[in-house]
């Protein structure tokens, strides 16, 4: 069955993860994705060799396409990949801001050339200001936009642990691409997008800034525990489980206190009384609630969980992540053979995407080559 992007055609001087992430989303969609490798391929192709001897990140955003070698330096090249741009929808590139003007393909000139073509120009920090020529990478940009600042235990700044900047980034570029598709379907004009990473994460810690800026400080780190609510963190059982709990609002908290701590009263005890005496009192009111859990297994606590009506969930690691019943998974075929990977995370009534294969270095390049001769 075809997608609903069946018929376009997009072109990716990519590398890494943003700009793939965008793509291989269109491409999931049925886009044509062309995806335009330096000979020795996408860095990104060499990050791990997880993935049955291949890079997981590579074998994650890549699904779908075909693989293309190219020079843009190379007249010849530079020639070929205008005969494609001639035809194209989409152009996404994220190498570093000017580069691809240099080489005569700046999103402003090619939109003047190809008035339908939609340009996405991905970078770290914007083309503008001091900080349009800093190399940025996830871990960076988690460092710059103070997302590290508030994520991780009390004791230092933490990193989320997958590329969260670069997600967050590549999520954006694929809403502007569609929302721009439509835009031009009413006027017939394509249109120009430029996204950073920092942005995508600045978008992120709008709540946190505006947090600081209405009270003088930032929110704290607080590991598994919640800054502003109270009960709201992990707690051990006596089998070794990590369970969180979240408490939002009065009558949660009695219910808790009821059917899980089996203390009715707690409620009216002092210190106990509403969220924000709690937030207060927060280190007796965890280690009160962490004695009853500390007495039960896993399982008799989720059973109580479940009596009280509270919101609660296991602190999992990757291994029992991988064999989560609400895990769905999809399969890809590599070079090296299939790979299970985690579906995407939007169902459509109409039935399951088909997700493509994930290209070799150069795959395509003969049959393309010939296509645009």
């Amino acid at each position: 069955m075809p997608g609903p992007l069946d018929g376009l055609l997009v072109i990716s001087l990519e590398q890494a993860v943003a700009a793939p992430y965008c793509s291989s989303r269109l491409a999931d969609a049925g886009a044509r994705v062309i995806k335009l490798e330096r000979p020795e391929g996408d860095f990104a192709r060499g990050y791990d060799s997880a993935a049955r001897g291949q890079s997981s990140y590579f074998v994650w955003l890549n699904r779908g396409k075909q693989s293309l070698t190219i020079d843009i330096k190379n007249p010849d090249d530079a020639a070929l990949l205008h005969r494609l741009l001639a035809r194209a929808d989409v152009f996404i590139q994220n190498l570093a801001p000017g580069a691809t003007a240099r080489s005569g393909f700046g999103s402003d000139d090619l939109r003047a050339k190809y008035p339908r073509l939609i340009t996405v120009d991905i970078s770290g920090y914007g083309d503008q200001g001091e900080y349009a020529d800093m190399k940025a990478y996830d871990l960076l940009v988690q460092a710059e936009s103070g997302i590290a600042s508030i994520t991780g235990h009390p004791a230092g700044p933490g990193r989320i642990g997958v590329s969260a900047c670069d997600i967050a980034c590549g999520m954006a570029a694929h809403a502007g691409v569609l929302e721009a598709l439509i835009g031009r379907g009413i006027t017939g004009q394509g249109k120009g997008i430029k996204v950073s990473l920092f942005d995508g994460m600045a978008d992120w810690m709008n709540v946190p800034l505006m947090f600081y800026e209405g009270t003088g400080h930032a929110p704290a780190r607080m590991g598994l525990a919640h800054p502003s609510i109270c009960p709201y963190g992990a707690f051990p059982t006596s089998d070794g489980a990590l369970v969180l709990i979240s408490i939002q609002n009065e009558r949660e908290w009695k219910d808790f206190c009821a059917k899980f701590m089996l203390e009715p009263d707690l409620p009216a005890r002092p210190g106990f009384e509403t969220n924000v005496v709690r937030v207060g009192n927060r280190a007796e009111v965890d280690a009160h609630i962490g004695t009853v859990f500390a007495a039960l297994t896993r399982d008799q606590a989720a059973a109580r969980l479940r009596a009280a009506n509270t919101a609660y969930g296991f602190v999992n690691g990757v291994a029992e992540f991988a064999v989560h019943p609400a895990l769905r998974r999809e399969t890809v075929e590599t070079p090296n053979g299939p790979v299970a990977i985690a579906a995407p995370p939007a169902i459509f009534s109409d039935g399951p995407r088909h997700l493509g294969p994930v290209p070799a270095i150069g795959q395509h390049s003969a049959t393309i080559r010939a296509e645009f001769a």
